[in-house]
C-alpha cells in the first residue's frame, strides 16, 4: 500500500498538543524528530544496542502523520467504529491540519508551523527494519537472522540464531560484543547467570550455548517475553532453562525477591552507565562470594564514575575492556570473611 506523509515543521514544546489535536481529525500516530535529551526513565529502559547522546537541543521538531492511500488516490482515514474508513482528499486533510495549526497559534507557539506533503514507496512497516540486520561474526560466533541461510563454508560455527525483532538489539553494537567476550571468559558449566535487561535475549541464550546451566533475565518491557521464547526455540534451547521476570529489578523489592539472592555466578547488565550506578550495590545481593558482575553500555566519559560505583559496592575491578568509544568493567564480588 502506500502512504501520504504529512510532516510538520514545529517547536518541541508544542509536540504533544499537536500530536493530540490533530488525532481528533484522524491522524493517529506520530513520528517525531527532535533533538530533546533522554529522560532518565527512557535511558532505564535502554537497555540494548544503546546510541552515544545526540547533538544538542534547538527546540525543533519535525512531527510526521501517515495516511493511507487508496488506489484512486484518495486517503483513507479511520472513521468511529474501528472498521470503517473514511475517504477524503488530500487537499481536504492538507485544509484541515493547517486550521488546526492556526487555531493552535492562536494561543500558543507552535514555531514555523509549516507543512509538507510526500508520498511514500510501499513499505511493509514491521519488516522494513529486517534490511538493516545481516549476518555477522563475534569471533568464532556467527549471529544470523531466520531470513538468511548459514553458508557452507560456516557450517562448523557456533551459530546464535537471533530474530530481535523491532524493539531491541542484534548483538552488533560494540557493548553487546564486549559482554559476550566476557561472559566467554568467565563462564564454566555450573554458571548460574542474571542477565538484567534481557531485552532479545541475546547474552543469556549465548552463555547457555557455551555451556551454562541456567539463566533468570529481568527487563521493563514486556515484549522480552515472546522475543526470548522465540529465540530459545530458535536455537534449540528448553524453555526452562531460561526464566524471565518483567519488573526493574533496582527500586521493586518484588522484582528483587523473586530473582534471588546470593544464587548467581555471573551478573551481566548492558544497561547506561546512569544505570548501572543505582543498579551495582542492589546486584551485590543476588551475587554469590566470588560472583563476576560484569557491565557494558558505558560511553568513555562515563567510565570512571561506573568504577567508582563498583568499588564503592565494595566489589574488586578484574578488568576494563573497550571497543571503540564503549566500556566495558568487570568485577568480582569479594568472598565472604571467613
Amino acid at each position: 500500500m502506500k502512504w501520504k506523509k504529512f510532516k510538520i515543521k514545529t517547536t518541541t514544546e508544542a509536540e504533544d498538543i499537536i500530536i493530540s489535536t490533530l488525532y481528533d481529525i484522524g491522524l493517529e500516530g506520530a513520528q517525531i524528530e527532535d533533538k530533546v535529551p533522554l529522560t532518565a526513565l527512557e535511558k532505564e529502559q535502554m537497555f540494548v544496542d544503546i546510541m552515544p547522546e545526540g547533538a544538542e537541543d534547538d527546540g525543533i521538531a519535525y512531527l510526521s502523520f501517515f495516511v493511507e492511500e487508496a488506489e484512486d488516490g484518495r486517503l483513507l482515514l479511520p472513521g468511529t467504529d474501528e472498521t470503517e474508513k473514511i475517504y477524503t482528499e488530500e487537499k481536504i486533510v492538507l485544509k484541515r491540519v493547517e486550521e488546526e495549526l492556526e487555531g493552535l497559534r492562536q494561543f500558543m507557539d507552535i514555531g514555523e508551523g509549516r507543512v509538507t506533503v510526500d508520498e511514500t514507496e510501499d513499505i511493509d512497516w514491521i519488516n522494513n527494519w529486517k534490511q538493516y540486520f545481516h549476518q555477522f561474526y563475534i569471533d568464532d560466533l556467527l549471529v544470523i537472522p531466520s531470513w538468511e541461510e548459514v553458508k557452507p563454508e560456516d557450517a562448523g560455527r557456533k551459530i546464535l540464531h537471533i530474530d530481535p525483532g523491532t524493539a531491541f538489539g542484534t548483538g552488533m553494537h560494540e557493548t553487546t560484543q564486549l559482554c559476550i567476550r566476557q561472559i566467554k571468559k568467565y563462564l564454566t558449566e555450573e554458571t548460574v547467570l542474571l542477565d538484567v535487561g534481557t531485552g532479545s535475549g541475546i547474552l543469556g541464550i549465548l552463555s547457555l550455548m557455551y555451556g551454562g546451566k541456567k539463566v533468570v533475565g529481568t527487563d521493563l518491557d514486556p515484549c522480552a517475553v515472546p522475543a526470548v521464547e522465540e529465540n530459545l526455540e530458535a536455537n534449540h534451547i528448553p524453555a526452562e532453562k531460561f526464566d524471565l521476570i518483567i519488573g526493574n529489578i533496582i527500586t521493586e523489592k518484588d522484582v528483587q525477591d523473586r530473582v534471588g539472592y546470593g544464587c548467581y555466578d555471573i551478573v551481566v547488565a548492558n544497561i547506561l552507565a546512569d544505570v548501572l550506578v543505582p543498579l551495582t550495590p542492589v546486584i551485590l545481593d543476588q551475587l554469590k562470594p566470588g560472583g563476576i558482575y560484569i557491565t557494558s553500555g558505558i560511553i568513555d566519559d562515563k567510565e570512571n564514575c561506573v568504577r567508582e560505583a563498583v568499588e564503592k559496592a565494595g566489589m574488586e575491578i578484574l578488568e576494563v575492556t573497550y571497543q571503540g568509544e564503549w566500556v566495558s568493567v568487570t568485577a568480582r564480588k569479594k568472598d565472604d570473611p571467613a
